[in-house]
């Protein structure tokens, strides 16, 4: 019989990025990409949106640059401690957990290690946050992130197994776009030479607040490295940026929205008029491929 999905994840709730200009990148965040530093250390800063969770951000000091770790919400303990049961019946041991976790923002969960040897994490009950506005053309928090693979079958088998997530479209048999809610998706997989982190996405509130994000990182001197279009498959704005240690981030608005039952999953073609509806973008650069293709030691193995 086969084994169900470890658990029923609510959304990506943040991501923690490795980097070795630590200060240069908490600035980058914070004064430009808008962020708000909720707590900060020698060796880490926690950033959040306008959002509620507690964070959409986690900066660690490292000697490599690259993804430290992927953490959704789950909506008790309880799930949790039945997704380490889960686990242990598909052989795959927690790194840390079921139990307290032991970082800013607290919470309950486990983190494991995926198929490529991405750290992942389940968490509830982390700290709430005072409510901020949502006026400012500032970030709601992390809305997705795409990995590169080495097999775009193994990794959508496995999350969409294990993790339970479930498949929206495909852009041919190069990228695999997997939801959690009714965001068409959370992550994304792109099939590649090496495992690496490709970029992270955060959520503009409307296309208004999109657009005058663009206009307030120009004002900082940085300009899009791709960008602004909109996709083909999600629907979503697009316009991306490369921070100081050279990762992929995008502002991005307008996801597309899937109502389970009626959402039939299709195939794209990989064409530049469906990778920018709006025919404003252009291709993407050998610059920024070069920047999404990330490093093979991105990766916790």
């Amino acid at each position: 019989m086969p084994h169900p999905p470890i658990a029923r994840l609510r959304a990506l709730r943040s991501v923690e990025l490795l980097t070795p200009h630590f200060a240069e990148a908490t600035d980058f965040y914070q004064e430009a990409w808008g962020l708000e530093t909720v707590e900060a250390d020698g060796g880490a800063s926690w950033l959040r949106g306008t959002g509620d969770e507690h964070h959409a951000l986690q900066l660690t000091r490292s000697d490599r640059t690259g993804l430290g770790r992927l953490s959704f919400a789950l909506d008790t303990p309880a799930e949790a401690d039945e997704a380490a049961r889960r686990l242990a019946a598909r052989g795959i041991r927690p790194v840390s957990g079921p139990g307290p976790l032991d970082q800013a923002g607290g919470g309950y969960g486990l983190r494991f290690h995926d198929h490529e040897g991405r750290l992942v994490e389940l968490s509830a009950e982390t700290w709430a946050v005072a409510p901020r506005g949502r006026d400012a053309a500032v970030p709601v928090g992390v809305t997705h992130a795409v990995l590169n693979t080495t097999d775009i079958d193994a990794s959508v088998a496995f999350y969409r197994d294990v993790l339970g997530l479930r498949v929206s479209d495909w852009s041919e048999h190069q990228m695999a776009f997997l939801r959690c809610n009714a965001d068409h998706h959370c992550i994304a997989f792109n099939q590649a030479e090496w495992v690496s982190l490709n970029h992270v996405a955060y959520e503009m509130s409307s296309v208004d607040h999109f657009m005058r994000g663009l206009g307030r990182l120009r004002h900082h001197g940085i300009t899009p490295r791709w960008g602004p279009g909109r996709h083909g498959p999600g629907n979503n704005t697009f316009s991306y940026f490369t921070d100081p240690t050279g990762l992929v981030c995008e502002y991005t608005s307008e996801v597309a929205q899937v109502v389970e039952d009626r959402w039939i999953a299709k195939v794209w073609r990989r064409t530049p008029e469906l990778s920018d509806l709006w025919g404003t973008a252009g291709p993407p650069s050998a610059e920024i491929r070069r920047h999404m293709a990330g490093s093979p030691e991105g990766v916790r193995a």
